[in-house]
């Protein structure tokens, strides 16, 4: 991560970085657990601890939502530590360790997420049944990286929507989405029908579904990339807290990485809680944190609901403006 932070990118490479003055300052503000502490005590603070160690302190009945993004069963190395991929049991017993010690930190109407692909779908539903109420899985569309020469290029990955009970939050009309129409019919009267034309073209408001295609994947000409490996895009977190939980309540991260989760949760008025075992991820989201007190904005998501990729309204800022330049660099990147 220091290599990274500190070797030459290209002008219009936007990717958020830690220089060492940064590391120095933001580190004092990451705090680690050596005692039960109270709700009060960790709201709004990003944990530097092992998730078992930090769990064994955490309050009982905290948290609203969790999101989590854990490793997924690969070998995969998080800048100084590293993952390695285990046979589908022993991956289910890893799973089922942490998952078990969460449960008492949920509140009774508490939405849990849990992200994996296709190796470990399987495991963490398996897990998930145990424990929770699983009401859906979503699949979104990761676009990126290379194609495969031997396989189907892998593309997707899953979210098991789960709860702890049948007694729990769900806001639909918070992640509505704007579509464009491509067959824009009319009524007896010549009216559109479920559609309208606001002059930027023919667009209707849909309700959402279990399979999303509009996810950007972070890169390099996004303000929110950091070098993580498995960033999660804002606009994907963004549905989700939006959708199973209320304004000041408590979402939990207990995988942080580079701090989306609780951006996320900041710009949107909610409570965050993040561990991660990693020092230098904590500040990066100390560091987008910091970011996020001078800019509010989620990319994709504007007036209220959430924009398809590629169009261009799905990628103005919360006034509706921007520039020729950064524009042109949007149509450079191919997000345009």
């Amino acid at each position: 991560m220091e290599e990274a932070a500190t070797k030459q990118r290209a002008p219009r490479n936007r990717t958020l970085a830690l220089r060492g003055d940064d590391i120095l300052a933001l580190k004092k503000r990451l705090i680690k657990l050596n005692k039960p502490v109270s709700p009060g005590e960790i709201e709004n603070k990003t944990i530097h601890q092992d998730i078992f160690e930090a769990l064994e302190y955490l309050p009982n009945c905290f948290v609203d939502l969790v999101f989590v993004d854990p490793p997924y069963n690969l070998n995969k190395t998080f800048n100084l530590t590293s993952f390695k991929a285990m046979e589908s049991e022993k991956y289910e017993e890893w799973l089922d360790s942490w998952v078990q010690k969460i449960i008492r930190l949920l509140k009774p109407h508490a939405s849990i997420y849990i992200c994996g692909d296709w190796k470990s779908s399987g495991a963490i539903y398996n897990v998930a049944k145990k424990y929770f109420r699983i009401q859906n899985r979503i699949t979104f569309e990761r676009e990126k990286g290379r194609g495969a020469k031997t396989n189907w290029k892998n593309c997707s990955e899953d979210i098991w929507f789960c709860t702890l009970s049948d007694d729990y939050h769900f806001d639909v009309e918070s992640v509505k989405m704007r579509r464009r129409v491509i067959a824009p019919y009319k009524d007896e009267n010549g009216n559109p029908k479920d559609w309208e034309d606001n002059g930027d073209g023919k667009y209707r408001i849909t309700h959402p579904s279990n399979v999303w295609t509009d996810i950007t994947i972070p890169f390099w000409s996004m303000p929110e990339n950091t070098d993580h490996p498995t960033q999660k895009p804002e606009k994907l977190v963004a549905k989700i807290i939006l959708a199973s939980s209320k304004p000041n309540d408590v979402v939990f991260d207990p995988f942080l990485g580079s701090g989306t989760t609780s951006v996320v949760a900041y710009k949107l008025g909610r409570k965050y809680v993040g561990i991660d075992v990693d020092e230098l991820y904590c500040c990066l989201a100390e560091k987008r944190l910091a970011n996020a007190r001078e800019n509010k904005t989620i990319q994709g998501y504007s007036e209220g609901v959430f924009w398809e990729r590629n169009t261009l309204n799905e990628q103005l800022n919360g006034n509706g403006k921007k520039n020729k330049e950064e524009i042109e660099n949007l149509f450079n990147a191919k997000l345009l």
